[in-house]
């Protein structure tokens, strides 16, 4: 039986960093040093995506609308300056239904959309295979890895944007590949595959053709891999997922991209991975994945000892709503702080540490290495939007969400 993370995650892709312009967002997405000194963060706030700046000015809301589609989620540049987003149409099943038997069934559609002209124009229409489709990673070219599900698990196809020349990436018989990233020089491609083997990390190029099994071992859940800036180094994430089935820790880990010179550069399960948070009535999670720095560290939110969630995992019923967690704060304690690790001699420096301490994760550093975007949350809260020096000094608040419904999965504009 494969692990529960084998359904689908959407809206919980490991952040990308959307290098185009805030003040012009036809500009290209090789910005200017003009244009770096003035990013802009976008983030998830009550079903919506939200853009803000750096110094808490500029909030709005992403004004994007089509009929029938009920969720939006943006995913990365186009080479233009628009913006790709990916939406969902209302679900096709009854309640009480398992999550992996009705998410593949519910259409999904991927736009490109201009921020501040507003028009929205659908993409990947061409040779549709399937109602679900979900872009996983733009590649060179004018390509895209697209996940499709005919039938379950589904697979990846590399096509053109507007849906034509689909070609296969993976086999439908291979198992659930996501969390993609690419090479800084964009030829290789570096994911995890849900197979009935476990979880994998896995490069190849990119028509998914010279694969190389890079992590792979009973037991162990390998997850979310990244690239290092220079390319030389991926750094990913292993859950011991038979003592831990609601995946809440895991430890870093890096490897050449070749496979060797694979170490835990963590210990103890000390990274918070099954980000959950919220009160009873609102709850929210997803994935936290490690992040590469621009001079090459690596951050993650790490746990302080003997910290345990509120939101406690039931592995003994049925998964419904791929949450499957009862609210617990009586038995909540701790919190996680955002740390700086150097993958190579083990040194970690904890950024933005607060008293009383909280829950900080969802750590993603600007792509010109100034700032580092991170949510907190209080034990029983919604989290809200901070940022801090990419010293770790200077940490604060931008905003807690629209009508303080909490903000969620920042990547940065520009």
């Amino acid at each position: 039986m494969l692990p529960r993370r084998a359904a689908l995650q959407l809206g919980l892709m490991a952040p990308l960093a959307l290098a185009t312009s805030c003040s012009n967002p036809r500009a290209r997405p090789r910005a200017t040093t003009a244009r770096r000194r003035d990013p802009c963060l976008l983030f998830a706030s009550a079903g919506k995506t939200c853009i803000i700046h750096p110094d808490g000015s500029g909030l709005r809301v992403l004004d994007v609308a089509a009929p029938n589609q009920v969720t939006w989620q943006p995913v990365a540049p186009l080479p233009d300056g628009r913006l790709l987003l990916l939406s969902m149409e209302a679900r096709r099943d009854g309640p009480g239904r398992p999550f992996d038997q009705f998410y593949h069934l519910t259409p999904t559609h991927v736009w490109a959309h201009d921020i501040d002209g507003g028009s929205l124009v659908e993409l990947a229409t061409r040779e549709r295979i399937a109602p679900f489709q979900a872009p996983q990673l733009l590649l060179h070219g004018g390509r895209i890895l697209m996940q499709v599900i005919p039938e379950r698990p589904g697979h990846i196809v590399n096509m053109n944007l507007d849906g034509s020349d689909p070609r296969p990436f993976t086999r439908n018989d291979e198992g659930l590949p996501y969390g993609f990233s690419l090479s800084p020089d964009g030829r290789r491609v570096a994911f995890h595959l849900a197979s009935p083997r476990g979880y994998e990390i896995w490069t190849s190029d990119t028509m998914g053709g010279d694969r190389v099994r890079v992590a792979g071992q009973q037991g162990h859940l390998y997850f979310g891999p990244a690239w290092s800036p220079d390319g030389q180094w991926l750094a990913y994430q292993d859950c011991h997922h038979a003592s831990d089935p609601g995946h809440d820790w895991s430890d870093v880990c890096i490897a050449r991209a070749d496979g060797s010179n694979s170490k835990v550069v963590t210990e103890g399960q000390s990274m918070w991975f099954a980000a959950t948070y919220g009160p009873a009535h609102r709850h929210g999670g997803g994935s936290n994945v490690v992040a590469w720095t621009p001079d090459g560290r690596i951050l993650f939110p790490r746990r302080l000892p003997g910290s345990r969630v509120p939101w406690q995992f039931q592995p003994n019923r049925p998964d419904t709503d791929h949450f499957n967690r009862d609210y617990l704060p009586a038995e909540a304690r701790g919190g996680t702080q955002v740390c700086a690790l150097d993958p190579h001699t083990g040194a970690t420096t904890v950024h933005g540490a607060t008293e009383p301490v909280a829950w900080d994760f969802r750590c993603t550093p600007s792509p010109d290495g100034r700032w580092i975007a991170f949510c907190r949350a209080q034990t029983g809260g919604s989290p809200g939007l901070w940022i801090m020096m990419s010293d770790g000094t200077g940490a604060r608040r931008l905003t807690d969400g629209i009508d303080g419904a909490g903000a969620d999965h920042p990547r940065w504009l520009g």
